[in-house]
């Protein structure tokens, strides 16, 4: 039941953050906090109690739970998790503390209806990591939406309700996409076995075959693409990420983007692998487009969170690189990409959401000597960066470096220009500094420093990815046994 709880902690806790907001915004920050706290800490025992079980695809997984639901269309309420979710579940929880905690004091208006939406977009993320019904799956794959426009378009900045309107319309129209391929393939499933179901499980013994594969295959990939987000469908991201709030910002780059590579690994490889075989060439030129393309955007921003976003493009095509090496050492560096991308840009937008707060403006152009008046900022920021540009010892290298020496074995020359943005993160990393934090203080700056609470929170997601860095096994040991199932799955 502990993936039931989770979720349904979620929902009935933003009902009632809705309700007490109302009368105490402080009532609606704590519960918040103490209920994500609470899954978090149930998650991290949870993970420590079985750190040692082997998950195995199709069998006895770390967690499971299957009821009917709408026994006449073959809809069950099947959740499961596995060792590759948990992770990603953990880091869920981890983010939506960290949103609580920096939205403390930027959040005035309507208080308890922001944590009423910030804790649905987190119910429905739970859900997708752990759905193993396809039309559940799509649930809580909606579920994410409207709660996120919301957070966009009541509380984002000056041009929210265009970036808000864009983020609703790019991502709702990809999910008709992935909807009209499910439903294709629960009907073909369907006549080829007498047996008509959304189950996960089911469907991956679906006899799909030629065009017809490679059309479904599509569909899910787009849908999944679009969230990832990958170059051509990448332009919402920059005006979503500019516009949102500083929250908002983190669950965005930190978790919804982490739903379109864990898609892609669980759902359109194992469902399709012969069309996902043949498309691999254009997903491995799709993925160096985008990890080149996004690091050279980004160093041509003034914007720091516009700057910020495009690195997500960036960081986010090795996922989609390794995700199509399918091997794995591929798989293991796409997944340790996904939590580090989503802690270390997690914390710079943190940092740009405190810096705006305090001198009013995005504008890199603008800044300048920072150092000298906030140097907890700029130590802090300093160690974020050289994380986001793959320094050794801290998680990102190891993320990188495995998608790289995973897809060298499949297209060495995919993992050769691949290799160009680790070299375009560099200059864009340390661009960030030297426009921010180096030079003279031409605009006569005097903020206030990092505080306790922001130190507080900083510190913790500095612990975690240092931990990555230097001593990633844990998460390896978890996740191990599920990518080589899932691998597995695909062989025959």
């Amino acid at each position: 039941m502990i993936l039931v709880i989770l979720i349904a902690v979620l929902f009935a806790g933003g009902f009632l953050v809705w309700g007490v907001g109302r009368r105490s915004p402080l009532g609606a920050r704590w519960i918040s906090l103490l209920l994500l706290s609470f899954n978090l800490a149930v998650t991290a025992v949870f993970w420590v109690q079985n750190h040692d079980r082997t998950s195995f695809f199709g069998g006895a997984w770390l967690a499971d739970i299957s009821w009917d639901w709408i026994p006449s269309l073959g809809i069950r309420f099947h959740l499961a998790l596995d060792g590759f979710s948990l992770p990603l579940v953990a880091l869920t929880f981890l983010l939506g503390i960290m949103a609580v905690v920096c939205s403390w004091n930027e959040i005035r208006e309507r208080v308890g209806f922001f944590h009423f939406n910030l804790l649905f977009v987190l119910a429905g993320v739970t859900g997708v990591f752990v759905a193993l019904d396809l039309f559940l799956f799509y649930f809580f794959w909606e579920v994410m939406l409207v709660p996120m426009y919301f957070l966009i378009g009541i509380w984002g900045h000056e041009r929210r309700n265009y970036a808000a309107m864009k983020f609703f319309i790019f991502t709702q129209a990809a999910s008709l996409f992935l909807l009209i391929a499910i439903l294709a393939l629960y009907f073909i499933n369907g006549r080829y076995s007498g047996l008509y179901t959304f189950e996960y499980f089911s469907l991956l013994q679906t006899p799909v075959a030629g065009p017809t594969a490679m059309l479904l295959m599509l569909g899910f990939f787009i849908s999944f693409a679009v969230k990832l987000p990958m170059v051509p469908f990448h332009t919402w991201l920059p005006d979503a990420h500019t516009e949102a709030p500083t929250a908002g910002s983190v669950i965005l780059a930190g978790l919804l983007l982490k739903t379109g590579g864990y898609g892609i690994i669980r759902f359109v490889i194992p469902l399709f692998p012969e069309a996902a075989k043949e498309f691999a060439p254009v997903a491995f030129a799709l993925a160096v487009v985008g990890i080149i393309y996004g690091a050279v955007i980004a160093f041509s921003q003034t914007d720091l969170k516009r700057l910020v976003a495009y690195t997500s493009i960036s960081h986010l095509g090795f996922v989609l690189m390794g995700a199509f090496a399918w091997n794995e050492m591929a798989l293991q560096g796409s997944l340790m990409q996904m939590l580090c991308h989503g802690i270390s840009t997690g914390a710079l937008f943190m940092l740009a959401g405190s810096l705006q707060e305090r001198i009013h403006t995005r504008d890199t152009s603008r800044m300048g000597g920072l150092w000298s008046v906030m140097p907890r900022m700029g130590g802090v920021a300093m160690l974020f960066v050289m994380a986001s540009l793959g320094l050794p010892g801290l998680g990102n290298f190891i993320g990188e470096f495995l998608v790289l020496m995973g897809v060298f074995q499949t297209s060495p020359v995919t993992s050769i220009l691949g290799t160009a943005g680790l070299i375009f993160a560099t200059i864009y990393s340390l661009a960030i500094i030297q426009r921010a934090f180096h030079g003279e203080n031409s605009g006569r700056w005097h903020p206030g420093d990092l505080t306790v609470r922001e130190m507080s929170i900083l510190g913790v997601m500095i612990v975690v990815i240092i931990w990555l860095g230097l001593y990633p096994q844990p998460v390896f040991g978890t996740v191990l046994p599920a990518l080589q199932q899932l691998i597995a799955s695909t062989a025959g």
